[in-house]
Formats: C-alpha cells, structure tokens, sequence
C-alpha cells in the first residue's frame, strides 16, 4: 500500500503472545500491517474472555473510553463478542471493526445457556460493527445465516502460511509418528482420538501433542486420564505448548497430522501441516473442508471414534494410500496464502471501512 501511513488501534483479549492459532493471526496481521507502513497501537482488554469479570469489563471499558472520536478500532472477536453493550455505547464515535475467528458460540464445551447468551450478544455486537474481518468463507457464511450480518460488510481473509521444508518422517521400519497441534480443549477433540487410537495398539505408531495443558485443566486432566485408562502413556507424548522451534522439530519428525476437531473456523494448523507435506485426518467440522482438499487427507464426522479409528487405520496399514495423500498435501501447498498477501488484504479491508457516522453498521436495520 503506497501513501500516506495508516492508523488503527487493535485490542484483544488477554496477552497477545499467547500460542494458540487466533492470537497467532493477530501478531502475524499486525506484523504485515506494519510492515506496509500501518501504525498499529495494541491494547488489552484484560483477561478472561468470553468470561470477563467485573473488573475486566471495568478495564475495557476505561480502554475503550481513552480512544478517541472517528478512530478505526479492529477487535478481536472472542472478546467483541462480548462487548456488545460497551460496541453500541461507542458506535456514534469509533469505527469498529470485528475480527472474528469462530463464532463463540460454535465453542465446544458449553451449556445451553451459555450458547444462547454468547449467540445474543456476538449478533448485537456485529450490528455495532463498521466491518467485519473473518478468517474463511465458512465463517462468513455462518454470520450471513445465524447472525443476520450483511454480506457487502464482510471480508475473508484467511491465514497466511511460511515456507516450510518438507517433513522427513520416520525412517523405515519405525512406528509412524503422528502430530496433533492444538490447545487441549473439548473443541478440539484430543478425547475421541486417543479412543480411536486405543483400538489400534496393535499398530505401530506414536501420537505427538504440542498445545497447551493450562488453558483448560479440567479437559487435560481428563485427557491425561483417559492416556492412563488406555495404559498408552508410552505411546501418547503430551509436549504441552511449544515455541516456534519446537514445533519445528515436531514436524520435521512428523508422518501425518491428525485433528479431530469439532470446528474451526480456518484451521490454522491444518494449513501448516499441508505446507510441511503432511498427510491429514481430520473431520468434517466448520472450515476445514475448506482448508484441506481431499487429495491431501481424509475428513470424518466430528465425534465419530470408529470412522476415525478406521481412517487413522488406513493410514497406519495403506503405505500406498499414505503417500498418495502426501503427494497431495505437498500439490496443495504451492496454493497456500503467504503471511505477506493476507496482510496485504486485511491492509485493503480496513482502508476501505466508512468514516461516515450515518454508515450502516454490520446487519440491516429492521
């Protein structure tokens, strides 16, 4: 982008260098914004979300409050979904952009309840919102269909990849080395794959978790249990979260890549996996059909233990099969987004948001 620097304050949730697939957008968008002469001014909105306390709420809305009149705010959505109340107070002076990944409540784990409460308030919220940036065209479908939003106020741009070296794998003769890239939620499924894997012990293999044991303990001492029941201790490594490098490491060593999600609103992960030539068994849940053609990998039903046993047994039996899948994972890469274009298009979908303040914001009025 040529011109004069642009301007945008960027809040989030909680601390933007935490490792999950989300707040990694947010630094690499920031990064790329910057790069093509934004200025970018981040804040936190303070910890907790979708479950902010009193006193985070305090905090937002202080933050929020400092901004000042016809500044183009871009938030991202696990907490703007949220903030509904404090978006519509500020509508008439800032120029809200919603960031979202997935719709709150598409979150595995929640009551009745809960999803109904975060569904009303991330579609009150949305109607504050100038414009709205989300991650795949799944999301933005989903936001046209159960969140009214109007598509002419929607972006898509999807993640970026970097180059990165083909995976070795293991050598020949050894167990197969499978990698799963997730924080351990109930989203993402750990459960039903170590189920799935129990009734394969008789195959050599040995499953590698690189994600976060603290962000919901609860899910992984169950987790860790369940590995116990299973009496797969030796053969499931929990590697909790990684750095850059050793994830690195973990790929490089990797033969294929399994995630058992029950929704992504991308898949961040899945599309790093591609870029690194792996195989993937995954499901059929949110964006991920999007994300990974079927030349690449085989999709299941999200949940379903034995049509993900039967695909990971496949995988450990079907040498020719695998390597077919490899051969399209590494043809699927070639058309993988680099960091520097999704930049360049988040970069075009904030020029473009109205100052007008009459605009109309993110659905219809009725």
């Amino acid at each position: 982008m040529t011109g004069a620097a642009r301007h945008c304050s960027f809040l989030v949730p909680g601390e933007l260098s935490t490792r999950t697939g989300g707040y990694t957008y947010d630094r690499r968008i920031i990064d790329g914004l910057r790069a093509l002469g934004w200025q970018v001014d981040v804040q936190s909105l303070g910890p907790g979300f979708p479950w902010p306390s009193a006193d985070v709420l305090a905090q937002a809305r202080r933050v929020v409050e400092a901004l000042p009149h016809g500044a183009l705010v871009l938030v991202d959505g696990l907490a703007f979904g949220v903030l509904d109340e404090l978006a519509h107070a500020h509508a008439g002076r800032l120029r809200w952009v919603a960031l979202v990944h997935h719709p709150l409540a598409l979150e595995s784990g929640l009551g009745d309840a809960q999803r109904q409460a975060l569904h009303a308030s991330e579609r009150h919220a949305l109607q504050a919102a100038r414009a709205i940036i989300v991650t795949s065209p799944f999301t933005a479908r989903n936001l046209v269909a159960d969140f009214g939003v109007a598509p002419s106020h929607i972006r898509v741009v999807e993640p970026g990849t970097d180059a990165a070296p083909v995976a070795r794998g293991s050598a020949p003769g050894e167990a197969l080395q499978l990698l799963c890239v997730a924080t351990i939620t109930p989203r993402k499924g750990h459960a039903v794959l170590v189920d799935a894997l129990a009734g394969l012990k008789d195959r050599p293999w040995r499953l590698h978790c690189a994600g976060s044991l603290s962000m919901d303990p609860a899910c992984s001492a169950a987790l860790q249990q369940a590995i116990a029941e299973h009496r797969l201790q030796d053969r499931v490594l929990l590697h909790d979260e990684q750095d850059e490098a050793g994830l690195r490491r973990l790929y490089a060593m990797a033969d294929a890549f399994v995630l058992p999600s029950f929704h992504e609103g991308y898949g961040m992960a899945l599309a790093e996996a591609i870029a690194h030539g792996l195989p993937v068994v995954s499901t059929r849940a949110g964006a991920i059909a999007d994300t990974v053609p079927g030349t690449a990998g085989m999709l299941v039903p999200p949940g379903d233990v034995p049509a993900l046993r039967a695909a990971l047994q496949r995988l450990l039996d079907d040498d020719a099969w695998r390597a077919q899948l490899r051969g399209g994972a590494l043809a699927a890469r070639a058309a993988l987004p680099s960091w520097a274009s999704s930049s360049e298009r988040f970069a075009h979908a904030l020029a473009a948001v109205p100052h007008d303040d009459d605009e109309p914001r993110g659905t219809p009025r009725r």
